[in-house]
């Protein structure tokens, strides 16, 4: 059975293009609130869980040991833009290590943003690893390896300490037994394991609240969404949905993006966790996605309202300037 239509792409009044999707929306104690489409089927939620990847930095006591701030906290849960704060908060985790951007083993590429990719390209220079959208991730990687006094070589992989406290501690926050099967490589060179949403969801729920966590946990996953809460330009960037959404929304949400149409979130004073994916892959279909269940679900006053909404559901414009057409949640994602 296909999952169902919750996105549309209108142009004019018509519709023009559907996407197809699927989501879990559970509480902390893992009950089913909303289930749309195939919620058991594992999934590769990419960067969207980068929260669950940042736990052993704070519960090791690595975070503390190098003086981590709560900016630099939100870097090690981003996807951001490579602009230069991005990069120089980057560079700054390393330094605190004792380590340099040598030591990073997610690739170089451009800057996400385009103004800072010109920027960039105008100096003459080419991008470093620090320009990578992970490389807050990956310096926090570095920091938590250094902390726990192992040699930071080779933390890509699945058999470094690093990563095998990265697996232990995803396993535990979503249930979820991470299989071989469904083990990947993500686009940084970290191992990535498909998991399924309603597993994803529980996790987020648990980041939201605490609850079901051990007090070293559930303090960790506070200081991570305080971090965030006050940072949320380290998250992303300039312009992009998740920093939009909580510079709006404060510590009334926790959002991240991953690749491939996947996006998560937790709302913590509903206690609930969201997981869902596109089936095309389509990050615009994955922001309308979660603008639909925030909708249904997160009381907004009407000025948060329409900053959210008109980064999550956009008018499109030709290259004249002229609307032609709009984005809109869609099917049973608006039923309730």
């Amino acid at each position: 059975m296909d999952n169902p239509v919750l996105v549309e792409v209108l142009r004019g009044q018509a519709v023009e293009s559907r996407h197809r999707g699927s989501l879990a929306v559970v509480d902390a104690d893992g009950g089913i609130v909303l289930s749309l489409g195939d919620i058991d089927t594992p999934v590769f939620p990419r960067s969207a869980v980068k929260v669950f990847q940042a736990l052993p930095l704070l519960e090791s006591g690595a975070a503390d040991r190098f003086g981590l701030t709560p900016k630099e906290i939100a870097l090690a849960v981003s996807s951001h833009s490579g602009e230069p704060e991005h990069v120089e908060t980057a560079r700054g985790m390393l330094k605190k290590a004792g380590r340099d951007e040598s030591c990073l083993e997610c690739g170089a590429h451009w800057p996400v943003s385009g103004h800072a990719e010109r920027a960039l390209a105008a100096s003459g220079k080419k991008p470093s690893a620090l320009h990578n959208n992970c490389s807050g991730k990956h310096s926090g990687f570095i920091c938590l390896s250094c902390g726990l006094d192992e040699d930071p070589a080779g933390y890509i992989r699945p058999d470094h300490r690093v990563q095998r406290e990265i697996r232990a501690a995803g396993e535990e926050i979503t249930g979820f037994n991470f299989l071989d099967e469904y083990t990947g490589t993500d686009g940084c060179s970290i191992p990535t394991y498909a998991v399924p949403l309603k597993a994803i969801a529980l996790g987020f729920a648990r980041v939201g609240t605490g609850i079901g966590l051990k007090p070293e946990r559930a303090k960790a996953v506070k200081r991570i969404r305080e971090a965030v809460a006050a940072n949320p330009f380290m998250v992303a960037g300039t312009g992009r949905l998740d920093t939009v959404a909580m510079e709006l929304f404060g510590e009334r949400v926790f959002m991240k993006t991953g690749a491939e149409g996947v996006y998560c979130a937790a709302i913590p004073e509903l206690g609930l966790g969201i997981a869902l994916k596109a089936d095309d892959g389509e990050g615009r279909a994955a922001q309308a996605m979660l603008a639909g269940v925030l909708h249904r679900y997160l009381p907004m006053d009407e000025a948060t309202k329409a900053g959210f909404d008109a980064k999550a559901w956009p008018v499109l414009t030709n290259w004249n300037g002229m609307t032609v057409g709009s984005i809109r949640a869609a099917g049973a994602l608006l039923k309730g």
